[in-house]
């Protein structure tokens, strides 16, 4: 599988990379053997890059994650993690956990999730994954979610990043976000590697090209691109489908079925186009997509070996399916 470098970054990502929040069981429960299986699968296609975070199950995806990967040569793979959340125990004489969803995680509710971007935070942070990964490193360290921290993680958890990578502790620096604005304002004011974007540069939403992406190609930063498929819609445009996890607009439904059509004229699924999208633009490294099974793993891969004929790009731009600058 194709790698690329991270801005001038010693760190190289697979172009398809495995999302671990699903193992860490995102909305309903994985079971132990299935998620290690899920990891052997991504082995197996080649996908080299690994995401996780504290947040995902309560460190339950970092532990899964760790030990899969316990047996791989460390220097064949990349992981990332996230700062911006730590996790503190409940008390013993605290109400007993719960069974039921912890922030849309079906664990034990054992810990509480603490917003945190000091640097205190961000390098206590940085010793629990360690410690729950079983590392003695960490490729990748992203600002988890900042959107209503901007003060703290621009003047206290990015600089405290930046010592911990020339402490060789990271290798290179990224905040994760679901907007463009202020990843936009990290690729203009900091000197990160990449930034981790969520739904904002996929078929249906292509308001990356607007700021972010124009910018962190002039500044030589790399982008990896998350929620290609806007959280269902785009794997299976249907009258209930979701979209960035709610029920998708009719408007947006039919937008949707407009790009399957044309998709699957040239005899590609919507699935293979909406996964090979973002790898057009040249400051995308690679895509992540969340899965929970060996098979979805799969059937990832599968789609990212799918040819997709520059025809259907133009059609779609023909259509006004894509913006008049779109790659």
């Amino acid at each position: 599988m194709r790698r690329n470098r991270l801005a001038s970054s010693g760190v190289e990502v697979t172009e398809l990379s495995f999302g671990a929040a699903a193992i860490g069981n995102l909305f309903s429960a994985v079971e132990p053997a299935q998620a290690a299986a899920a990891v052997d699968a991504a082995w197996d296609e080649g996908i080299r890059y690994y995401d996780t975070a504290p947040h995902y199950g309560l460190g339950l995806s970092e532990r899964r994650l760790g030990e899969a990967l316990r047996g791989r040569p460390r220097d064949s793979y990349v992981l990332s993690t996230k700062v911006g959340r730590v996790l503190d125990p409940l008390p013993d004489s605290g109400p007993a956990p719960s069974e039921g969803l912890s922030e849309g995680f079906a664990v034990r509710s054992t810990h509480r999730r603490r917003w945190d971007f000091s640097a205190a935070g961000v390098r206590r942070s940085i010793e629990d994954s360690l410690e729950r990964l079983g590392l003695d490193r960490i490729d990748i360290a992203y600002l988890h979610d900042p959107d209503d921290h901007a003060e703290a993680a621009f003047h206290e958890a990015y600089p405290e990043l930046e010592k911990l990578r020339a402490q060789g502790v990271i290798g290179a620096i990224g905040a994760g976000m679901n907007q463009t604005g202020m990843l936009t304002r990290f690729v203009h004011d900091t000197d990160v590697d990449v930034v981790l974007c969520a739904g904002r540069y996929t078929l249906l939403d292509q308001s990356a090209l607007t700021d972010l992406l124009p910018a962190a190609a002039a500044r030589g930063r790399s982008v990896v691109v998350g929620g290609v498929f806007n959280s269902g819609l785009l794997a299976d445009p249907r009258p209930g489908a979701t979209y960035d996890y709610a029920a998708a607009p009719l408007n947006v439904l039919d937008r949707a079925l407009r790009l399957k059509a044309v998709t699957e004229g040239h005899g590609v699924p919507l699935r293979a186009a909406a996964l090979h999208y973002p790898l057009t633009h040249p400051a995308v490294a690679g895509v992540l997509v969340g899965t929970r099974s060996a098979d979805e793993v799969r059937d990832a891969a599968a789609l990212l070996r799918e040819p997709v004929p520059d025809e259907l790009w133009d059609e779609l731009r023909d259509e006004g399916l894509l913006t008049e600058n779109g790659h």
